[in-house]
């Protein structure tokens, strides 16, 4: 009769794809039940030695990571790829950063994206993708902004969530850095003082709305939060995501110094020490179970959360849908493209200065060294290798064809750019950053940005060509906002394009030329100045994040910004007209329906977003004048009139009480504003009243 283990070793792990949670649990107990304490241990950290790990500074994840693979009784492990632009594995398809797909609000494509790093991943040997990054951008300064959604926890939430529900089709997908992580050079010291009410309405509520998406891991960050490191910190790893939260997936640490006490870490709730074997050390921690100074019921709980995942995505590795012709497939260039597309803002169009129309045009001059640069946002672990990248210049000179002359100058000698420029129609003026002034430093150096401003030499170069000539268009690349008062109000047209992606350049032509009309909307707001931002310094050790920042900040200040939250122009105008409520007074368990029409005013095609926020009339406690909680992207052909549906849940309106540690729903009076961006005047109003009465 065979024992517990040799069935264990007959198992076929890609035949568990259509278990019944229950099935799976029980599973998991029976696997669990089989394993010593040395191979549970040896499923809690990765299965790289350091050696390798050192190997990773030269290429970064060029092969899926390992952990937890147990040979002896042929349980597989996790395979790791790190993302989120898309997988960082070999040649992989390079969408936007996550900041210009945030400026899309499309959590519909978003879905298609992750859906497509899911197959990509799979067919290069990885089954868990850690790219899910949902930090909230506190200061654009933030060097890895570019690789979070933007600055609203309810935004974020809906973006990130979005995001696993594409990659899940596939592959675990992993959530990050939990929690408080927005300073990138000092973040293995930095302690982040914050109360209780900040952060569980500012910093965690997107972590919650992953967790009710069913993400399979959730990755701590490498900052204290109040003292403690947040891979010891019981209270966020226990507390919140465990209990609260009813959690079911596995933590993981972040690379290397993701904790520093294995102890610590196991008691606080690790499940999984990333890449390596070193603070929890398979030997460590039988050790420590032995003396009695970690329970095993821990060790337990561990295994199990990540033998249920590994269980629930051990989908077959079908040939026809995982192989290498879906990687960089056409598909998923078309949809790289479409995400550039939606992700760029049009801030400026001064005139109607933009689009360009072919027919009248003679030359074209393209300026700047960006406009030759493949230029895709951070070479640090998020970074991916896209088998070529579209830049701004081939975009343009694809676009036009022979037709039109395109001349390129890469700016450096004012004089000799001033000649160029004579007889051009239009002048396009490339400026922004790169992975040298924003990112994450893979050597531990830290990318945080010294200045929201251009270099100072763009600023001339812009200054200098729009007192001469009236026909610029400035084009920023970057991760997140940058200051531009110095030289806005010369120019006619300005584009946000972020980091676009391997197909950038042609999404930059099609909007430049018309061929697709702008839509995308800031995920975050541009500053007139650096008064208007949450204190940051990038060298300090100790730093307490308040309850406000953002637009919520500009709107309690009474700061005017540059460019609001939420703001994006297009070639045609909309309407926003006849917002009505399902009701005006509902009880704590009944949902808002909020209706509005929309119509498209202009004379092309558009998608516009539609933005809700609410206000809390006579709070008992500080509350945000607008607080985001709905948006929906709407496609509507000219003179088209459609009506959008969003819904309001109740409890999403509570606020967190820390004397009770309870979330309070108030019975008062809320406003609702519906409207294409966060900026007062945008607004159509109404109220309704919650109330048990």
């Amino acid at each position: 009769m065979k024992n517990v283990r040799e069935s264990i070793l007959e198992l076929n792990w890609e035949s568990f794809e259509n278990l019944s949670p229950e099935k799976r649990g029980d599973l998991a107990k029976k696997i669990l039940a089989a394993m010593t304490l040395e191979e549970k241990a040896e499923k809690m950290a990765g299965d790289d030695s350091f050696i390798h790990v050192i190997g990773m500074l030269i290429h970064y994840n060029k092969s899926p990571i390992s952990a937890g693979n147990i040979e002896e009784l042929g349980i597989p492990g996790i395979e790791f790829t790190d993302g989120p632009r898309g997988v960082v594995l070999n040649h992989s398809t390079c969408f936007p950063v996550s900041m210009a797909r945030g400026a899309t609000w499309d959590k519909e494509l978003e879905i298609r994206i992750g859906n497509a790093i899911g197959i990509e991943a799979k067919s290069q040997g990885a089954n868990f993708f850690g790219g899910v990054c949902i930090n909230l951008l506190r200061h654009p300064a933030w060097g890895r902004a570019q690789e979070t959604y933007g600055e609203d926890p309810y935004h974020l939430g809906e973006m990130g969530s979005a995001l696993v529900q594409g990659v899940q089709q596939h592959i675990m997908a992993c959530a990050k850095h939990y929690a408080c992580n927005s300073i990138e050079n000092t973040r293995f010291k930095l302690n982040v003082q914050i109360d209780e009410r900040t952060l569980r309405e500012v910093y965690l509520p997107h972590f919650k709305k992953c967790v009710d998406t069913n993400v399979a891991s959730i990755m701590s960050a490498y900052n204290r939060v109040n003292g403690s490191y947040c891979g010891h910190n019981e209270h966020l790893l226990r507390d919140i995501l465990k209990k609260d939260w009813n959690f079911q997936g596995f933590v993981i640490t972040d690379f290397v110094f993701g904790i520093r006490d294995g102890k610590k870490a196991i008691n606080a709730g690790v499940d999984i020490e990333m890449p390596y074997q070193w603070k929890m050390k398979p030997k460590k921690i039988v050790k420590w179970v032995g003396n009695g100074e970690i329970s095993e019921d821990l060790i337990d709980d561990a295994v199990l959360r990540i033998l249920r995942q590994e269980i629930k995505f051990a989908k077959k590795q079908d040939p026809e849908v995982y192989n290498s012709s879906t990687i960089v497939s056409e598909e998923h260039k078309m949809l790289a493209l479409e995400a550039a597309q939606k992700s760029i803002v049009l801030l400026k169009n001064e005139h109607h200065f933009l689009p360009l129309k072919s027919s009248s045009l003679k030359k074209i001059v393209v300026i700047g060294q960006l406009a030759t640069m493949k230029n895709l946002g951070d070479k640090g672990s998020s970074r991916v290798y896209p088998p070529y990248v579209v830049t701004p210049l081939e975009g343009i000179q694809k676009a036009v064809g022979e037709d039109i002359e395109v001349v390129y100058d890469n700016g450096k000698n004012l004089q000799k750019v001033k000649q160029v420029c004579m007889d051009a129609d239009a002048v396009v003026i490339v400026v922004g950053f790169t992975y040298k002034e924003e990112g994450e430093n893979m050597t531990f150096g830290g990318g945080d940005r010294d200045s929201l401003r251009l270099t100072e030499y763009d600023e001339h170069l812009i200054l200098s060509l729009s007192e001469v000539f009236n026909n610029c268009i400035v084009v920023m690349e970057g991760g997140s906002a940058i200051i531009t008062e110095k030289w806005r109000q010369n120019i006619p047209a300005i584009l946000m394009v972020w980091y676009p992606g391997m197909e950038g350049g042609t999404a930059l032509a099609d909007l430049i030329f018309g061929k697709v009309n702008p839509s995308g909307k800031l995920p975050i707001v541009f500053p007139k100045n650096l008064e208007q931002l949450p204190h940051f310094d990038s060298k300090t050790k100790e730093i307490e994040y308040g309850y406000y920042h953002g637009y919520r900040l500009m709107d309690k200040e009474g700061y005017e910004p540059a460019f609001p939250f939420g703001y994006g122009l297009s070639y045609t105008t909309y309407t926003y007209k006849n917002l009505r409520l399902s009701k005006h007074k509902i009880s704590p368990e009944e949902s808002l329906e909020i209706k509005i029409d929309i119509t498209n005013s202009g004379t092309i095609k558009g998608e516009e977003i539609a933005q809700l926020y609410i206000g809390y009339n006579n709070s008992s406690v500080d509350r945000p004048l607008r607080d985001l909680k709905g948006f929906a992207r709407i496609s509507l052909n000219s003179q088209e009139t459609k009506t959008i549906s969003l819904h309001l849940n109740p409890k999403d309106l509570s606020y967190y009480d820390s004397k009770t540690q309870k979330w309070v729903l108030e019975e008062i009076t809320y406003s609702v504003y519906v409207g294409p961006s966060s900026q007062e005047t945008d607004f159509l109003e109404a109220t309704f009243e919650i109330s048990t009465a």
